[in-house]
C-alpha cells in the first residue's frame, strides 16, 4: 500500500501553486491578458495550464506550509514579482497610448474621446487608434509569448523564496517607469513637430493679414495636416514600440535576475 505523507502532499502543492500564484499575477497586470473584457476564470485557466506545464521544469520550492507565516511570506513575494514584470509590459503599451494623446492634443482632436476595450477608461481617438495597432503588432510579432516565457524562465534565476524581490529588482522596475515618458515623446515628437511649424505658419499669417478668421480656416487645416502625419507615421509608431518591447523584455528579465539584493 502506497502511504503519502502530509510532507509529500505541502510539497506537491508548493511545487504547483506558487509558480501559479506568480504566472497569475503577471496575467492579471499585463496587457491583453489583464484587459477589462477578458474575464477572470480565462485568466485563471491560462495561468493554470501554463503552471502545468513549466511546473515539473522549475526549482523545488522552499519546504514550507502554505499556511505558516513564511509561506505567506512566500506568497506575497510571488504576488509582487507577477505584479511588477506585468506592470513592466505596461508600460510600454501606455507610453504609446500617451504618445497618441499628446499628438492628439496638438491637432486639435483632444475632444474626441472613445472608450479603451482594455481598461473601460476613455482615451483619446489618435491614442485608442495606437493602442490598437500596436496590440495587433504585438501578438502578430509573437511577444505575448515572448514575455511569458521570459517569466517562466525567471523562475531560475529568481527562484520561489521568501526573499525573492529585493531592493535590486525594485530599482529596476522603477528605473524601466522613466521609458513612460520617453516612448511617448518618442511617439509624438515628430508630430508635434510637424503640426508645430504649421501653427507657426498660421501665426505669421496672423500677422501679415489680420483681418483673416484663423479659426475657421486654421481648425481644418490643422486637423488635416495632423491625419496627413499620423498616416505617414505609422511605421515609426511601430519601430519604437519594437524598441520599447524590446527594452521591456530586458528589464524583465533584469528584474528578476537582481534577485534579492
Amino acid at each position: 500500500m502506497v502511504e503519502i505523507t502530509e510532507a509529500q502532499l505541502q510539497g506537491w502543492t508548493a511545487t504547483y501553486f506558487w509558480p501559479f500564484v506568480r504566472i497569475a499575477a503577471f496575467f492579471t497586470v499585463a496587457p491583453i491578458f489583464g484587459a477589462r473584457f477578458v474575464p477572470a476564470r480565462i485568466r485563471i485557466v491560462l495561468a493554470a495550464a501554463v503552471t502545468l506545464l513549466a511546473a515539473p521544469l522549475l526549482p523545488s520550492p522552499p519546504l514550507v506550509a502554505l499556511l505558516s507565516a513564511d509561506g505567506v511570506v512566500i506568497t506575497v513575494q510571488q504576488v509582487l514579482i507577477g505584479v511588477a514584470l506585468g506592470f513592466i509590459v505596461q508600460l510600454v503599451f501606455d507610453a504609446v497610448g500617451l504618445g497618441g494623446q499628446l499628438l492628439a492634443n496638438s491637432m486639435g482632436l483632444s475632444f474626441a474621446f472613445n472608450v479603451d476595450p482594455m481598461r473601460g477608461a476613455s482615451t483619446a481617438a489618435v491614442g485608442q487608434l495606437y493602442l490598437l495597432l500596436i496590440t495587433l503588432t504585438f501578438v502578430a510579432l509573437n511577444g505575448h509569448l515572448a514575455f511569458l516565457e521570459a517569466v517562466v524562465e525567471g523562475f531560475r534565476s529568481l527562484p520561489v523564496g521568501s526573499s525573492g524581490f529585493g531592493t535590486s529588482a525594485a530599482w529596476t522596475v522603477l528605473g524601466f517607469a522613466s521609458q513612460l515618458f520617453a516612448g511617448a515623446v518618442a511617439v509624438a515628437l515628430p508630430g508635434m513637430t510637424a503640426l508645430l511649424v504649421v501653427n507657426l505658419a498660421f501665426g505669421v499669417m496672423s500677422r501679415a493679414a489680420p483681418s483673416l478668421n484663423l479659426f475657421a480656416v486654421g481648425f481644418p487645416i490643422t486637423l488635416v495636416f495632423g491625419l496627413v502625419v499620423i498616416f505617414v507615421g505609422l511605421p515609426v509608431v511601430q519601430q519604437n514600440f519594437h524598441d520599447l518591447v524590446a527594452r521591456a523584455l530586458e528589464a524583465v528579465r533584469e528584474t528578476q535576475a537582481a534577485g534579492p539584493r
